[in-house]
């Protein structure tokens, strides 16, 4: 097997490693005498405050053996090309529900890539089947105290789990979901759900046989599939309706009072798009114990209520000097009602300001996504049109951050905010998903930079790490 070799990239300005004249080209060879396969390893000798690093140098291939000495939690500065460094697994799955497979062709490359990969769980959050994962890599989580790791469970019946992954391996995989328990690695979970599939008696199997992962599993999504339009020669997948989505939740309130009853805990939670559909209230925020799956859409909208409310409280004492104001907010089709509500409580406290919700329909990937973090620019651009004909959108569009790819003003379909601006001739502003973000918009006021989640595309917390991609706790 090829050694690895880890070239390093760039140094972090008054670092460590720029103090002890490391420089770009080098490669970082072993830590503490242990060979480096990636940032976990990496990550696990960085928890020492005493390091030996060798370091091969660029050109002649001179070998240095550094001693460091620092603080527990201080970086070397050290840069590297992929935040892994190594490369990304791909998966090897073939789900029924993949909504990667689903998508148009000519969009761009990294949209198109499948991961499955242990290691962007623990960095980036990104479920996994654990198809891809070997013992080595147990071992490494475990000895690493790695956590927490995220897994899509979507059925605990090993032949449907193999038939809805299109993967042998699917059903057996599970295992290293109780090894992993078993050592106290903490796990999250999710379940995409399918109607016909693993809905019904197979989800009430799957929930109740997730008590054997306790107390390492913290909490579990449950999440409608989203089907677009570019299905053909897919598992032929059907959309839930608003009966379907009551029934989940009936079920779902079942098993969470038995499991608050039995283990302290709710542990399975519904994703907002269920209470959406079904056309039935949110549940109350402590339902929600902590928001542990706020990245799966459960709980969304009621943290972002209460967190309106809250910024409405702060501002009742001493208002703020308020002009008459217009502005519109463009959102997915299944939120616009519950936002509609939602400004309409910040009207009662400023009745100058008017607040219209433009609901976006999705014809890029069909009408069955209703979720504002796949809406394109170029419908965004035609909708805005379409309204501005009839209402006066006001001195700003504002639209939610996640409609935009992380780090950068670009649409999924490579439009950008300005394109945007340019054909609409509007101000359109990305506005971040907490509740004191919005108010702040509608009332034009300074706001925060943006906190931008990415749902579908790789990403990379590479270069410059930030504190939720060290999360190694040392032994």
């Amino acid at each position: 097997m090829a050694v690895k070799k880890h070239i390093i990239s760039g140094i972090v300005p008054g670092s460590i490693a720029e103090e002890l004249e490391i420089e770009p080209g080098d490669e970082l060879c072993e830590m503490n005498g242990a060979a480096i396969d990636d940032i976990f390893d990496y990550q696990y000798h960085m928890e020492n405050e005493y390091l030996e690093i060798l370091i091969r140098k660029a050109g002649a291939g001179e070998e240095w053996l550094l001693e460091v000495e620092k603080d527990e939690d201080e970086d070397l500065g050290l840069l590297f090309d992929s935040g892994l460094m190594d490369d990304y697994r791909s998966c090897r799955n073939q789900c029924v529900f993949c909504f990667i497979d689903q998508m148009p062709p000519g969009m761009r490359d990294t949209l198109y890539f499948k991961d499955d990969d242990s290691r962007l769980s623990f960095l980036q959050g990104n479920y996994v089947t654990l198809t891809n994962m070997s013992d080595h890599d147990i071992e490494r989580i475990i000895r690493y105290h790695l956590g927490p790791i995220n897994i899509s469970f979507h059925t605990t019946n090993p032949e449907l789990r193999c038939r809805m992954l299109h993967n042998r391996f699917a059903g057996e995989a599970l295992q290293k979901a109780k090894q992993l328990a078993a050592a106290g690695v903490p796990l999250n979970g999710q379940i995409v759900l399918c109607r016909g599939l693993n809905d019904g008696a197979e989800l009430d199997r799957t929930i109740g046989d997730l008590s054997d992962y306790l107390p390492a599993l913290r909490s579990v999504s449950v999440v409608p599939v989203g089907l677009t339009d570019y299905r053909d020669g897919l598992y032929p997948l059907e959309p839930f309706t608003e009966t379907d989505a009551k029934q989940v939740l009936e079920q779902i309130n079942k098993w969470q009072n038995r499991y608050l009853k039995e283990y302290g805990t709710r542990l399975i939670h519904a994703s907002d798009e269920w209470y959406l559909l079904a056309g039935e209230e949110l549940p109350a925020a402590v339902s929600y114990e902590g928001y542990p799956q706020l990245e799966n859409g459960v709980g969304m909208l009621r943290l972002l209520a209460e967190e309106v409310m809250e910024a409405l409280a702060e501002r009742a004492g001493n208002k703020p000097v308020f002009r008459k104001r217009t502005v519109s907010i463009a959102t997915g089709l299944l939120a616009a009602p519950f936002l509609r509500t939602l400004t309409g409580k910040i009207r009662e406290q400023y009745p100058d300001l008017r607040v219209n919700i433009i609901p976006v329909r999705n014809d890029f990937f069909g009408n069955k996504i209703t979720v504002s973090g796949l809406i394109t620019g170029q419908d965004l651009i035609r909708q805005i049109r379409e309204f501005a004909d009839s209402e006066n959108p006001g001195e700003a569009v504002l639209i939610p951050c996640n409609m935009l790819r992380s780090g950068e003003n670009v649409f999924l379909d490579d439009v950008t905010v300005g394109d945007v601006i340019d054909a609409v001739g509007v101000p359109v502003l990305p506005v971040d998903a907490d509740g004191e973000a919005l108010v702040a918009a509608l009332l034009a006021e300074e706001t925060k930079p943006l906190k931008r989640r990415q749902q579908y595309e790789q990403t990379d917390c590479g270069r410059d790490r930030p504190a939720e991609c060290r999360k190694i706790d040392a032994v």
